[in-house]
């Protein structure tokens, strides 16, 4: 067998012997599948979970698209095995394989990861060894692929700097075009400098973060001293990717049908990049700044074209927070009046109570499909609202809601998170009080008992490049013990209580996301530790074990000088060198503090769009810059499907 033989003779007979074989043959609609010989550099991009998951991944899809459009590149996918095809695999020496050719991921040039999550860094483990690539970055050879990994989860990527050649910050699509460009040049150069010389170019380009060519010293107190590159010409602080005009980018186009059942089937359109609301516990928000919107015309092609290409009957109008479109009313009424009398149903995955109405709901419902509304206060009471910025009243929502009741509508779901700065008890039972308050409004509107409310409760984690990279951790008794105090409460409300549903995860799994997001260096050894006892699909809660977490954390890291609870519960000063300083967010470090401590002293922070600029780095620091309409254009051609 050669390195390009497909694996697929091998693989056939051990998918007869597991569950769901259908989600790892490929050949879906609209996969591409290149002859590996005729690309110059090829990409293994991969979604660390199992493909329910992970092939409807957003990133995942443009990226896919924006690759495989070049005739010169070639890009195919591969996802987390589940534990019983992997036995089988390992039992008779088959590789990770990529979807699209059943080629082994060590084949490729490039294994690119995309990470949503911390949990799914034992997944990386998993497929390094399942693909045969030295676990350890500085055990590769030049006949390795690159790991380079991207993702929201990568913003601190120093738990998993053993593991990775480099990481990309920030937006993909140029970035990934020009890692493509920069290989294509070194190997026909022939291969100058080996693999060390491909990684140097790319970190003196500020192309990737490279962790290799940084050092990290530690203090007697077991504190980071200082991270400094150790080649000439790298630079000190790696900045991240911006993308601009994202009408140039109207991608995923065509994006893959699945032919096994995932979390998501609809097209997706991404209608904008970014949000300035300023959530201070939000490191999506923070991250993803500036706002960048796409125009109602590109938003009204890429609709039509998608559909066209895949045969959905969903629309997901995607963003961080759909409804603060600048045109979103524009583009949900033309949208439904093109899709009217069709099968065509339209939503919005993620909305804001402030920026929501009724008349856009019902433009998003008028094909007759009415399901539940989704809002996110966050915290249970007005003045923890305050402390996180999320700035939605009490009467907000209850206006919001009493209308949608007094529409049609019969439920809603609201999602908050337990163990915010400055929680208490009380905050957390306010949310009780909260919920009834939103039944009695809806009966109040539509005349009707039958009215109910769902309370998703998830537990706070801080991140880095957040006002909140300081703050302690929330600890997992505290946390469980006021879920449980506000489940008891719901359930003793004898007018309320059983038209309120209380869904919530306990504390420990949050608390080893804390330990990932805000590790460093030494975090690594707990994570191949772990990977190294079983440990894989920490996403899920079947696979999970908290022991196995904190057995390893404890042996690994207690030598160290630090616990879990050093990384975790921990207050940070703020001069202290967090594990992430070295990394360009385009957040200013000091703007930062300054809003963790108008958090504190509960001082809300209107939204930059509207408000002017509150110099949080950005824009002059990244050359980027809020692009928002409107426009005053409409959809072409407006026509009904």
């Amino acid at each position: 067998m050669t390195e390009t033989t497909s694996l697929y003779p091998r693989l056939e007979s051990l998918l007869t012997q597991v569950n769901k074989p259908v989600q790892y043959i490929g050949g879906e609609v609209n996969s591409v599948n290149k002859p590996f010989g005729s690309a110059e550099v090829r990409w293994a991009l991969m979604y660390p979970d199992a493909y329910e998951v992970g092939q409807p991944n957003q990133g995942l899809a443009i990226l896919y698209e924006v690759l495989n459009e070049r005739d010169w590149i070639l890009a195919e996918r591969t996802f987390s095995i589940w534990p019983d095809l992997a036995t089988l695999m390992r039992r008779d020496q088959v590789p990770q394989f990529t979807w699209e050719s059943h080629l082994p991921v060590s084949a490729f040039d490039v294994l690119g990861v995309s990470f949503s999550t911390e949990l799914g860094y034992t997944n990386l483990l998993e497929a390094l060894d399942l693909a045969q690539i030295p676990l350890h970055a500085a055990e590769r050879s030049e006949a390795d692929p690159l790991v380079i990994v991207g993702g929201h989860a990568a913003f601190n990527p120093e738990p998993i700097a053993d593991f990775i050649d480099a990481a990309v910050f920030g937006d993909g699509e140029e970035a990934a075009l020009a890692i493509s460009a920069l290989i294509r040049d070194w190997k026909a150069a022939g291969r100058p400098d080996g693999r060390h010389g491909l990684l140097l170019s790319l970190a003196i380009k500020g192309l990737a973060y490279v962790p290799a060519f940084y050092d990290v010293t530690y203090a007697a107190d077991a504190t980071i001293a200082a991270i400094a590159p150790n080649q000439p010409d790298v630079p000190a602080r790696v900045a991240k990717h911006v993308l601009l005009e994202l009408d140039n980018w109207p991608y995923p186009a065509k994006p893959i049908v699945p032919l096994a059942e995932t979390v998501h089937e609809r097209y997706s359109v991404e209608i904008f990049r970014g949000c300035s609301r300023g959530c201070r516990f939000c490191q999506a928000g923070m991250i993803s700044r500036p706002v960048r919107e796409r125009s109602i015309e590109t938003v009204g092609t890429m609709v039509e074209c998608g559909l066209a290409a895949t045969g959905l009957d969903e629309v997901g109008l995607l963003s961080l927070s759909s409804a603060d479109h600048s045109e979103i009313g524009e583009i949900s009424r033309q949208l439904a009046d093109r899709y009217a009398d069709s099968f065509v149903s339209l939503s919005l995955p993620s909305t804001r109570v402030d920026a929501f109405n009724i008349d856009l709901a019902n433009q998003l419902s008028r094909n007759g499909r009415r399901s539940g509304l989704t809002f996110a206060p966050e915290g249970g009471s007005e003045r923890l609202r305050r402390v996180i910025n999320k700035q939605v009243s009490e009467t907000d929502l209850l206006s919001t809601v009493g209308t949608a009741f007094g529409q049609g509508w019969r439920q809603v779901k609201l999602y908050f998170m337990c163990g915010l700065p400055t929680e208490t008890d009380e905050d957390v039972l306010a949310i009780a009080d909260l919920a009834a308050r939103v039944i009695e409004s809806g009966r109040h509107a539509s005349g009707s008992r039958d009215i109910r409310c769902t309370i998703s409760i998830g537990g706070f984690v801080p991140k880095a490049h957040t006002p909140f990279q300081w703050v302690g951790q929330l600890d997992v008794e505290t946390v469980d013990r006021r879920l449980r105090a506000l489940k008891e409460k719901v359930r003793e409300d004898r007018r309320y209580g059983r038209f309120i549903s209380v869904k919530y995860h306990d504390g420990k799994p949050g608390q080893i996301e804390g330990l990932l997001s805000r590790g460093d260096r030494r975090v690594g050894k707990v994570i191949e530790a772990v990977w190294r006892d079983g440990g894989i699909l920490d996403g899920w809660s079947e696979h999970f074990s908290f022991d196995r977490w904190t057995a390893a954390a404890e042996a690994e890291l207690t030598p160290l000088g630090v616990n879990l609870g050093w990384y975790t519960t921990r207050e940070r000063p703020r001069s202290e060198v967090l594990a992430w300083d070295h990394l360009d967010s385009g957040l200013d470090r000091d703007w930062l503090w300054q809003d963790y401590q108008d958090g504190l002293a509960e001082a809300e922070v209107e939204d930059c769009r509207w408000a002017g600029c509150y110099d949080c780095g950005v824009c002059p620091d990244l050359g980027a810059e809020i692009q928002i309409g409107p426009t005053g254009r409409s959809l072409l051609p407006l026509r009904q499907v």
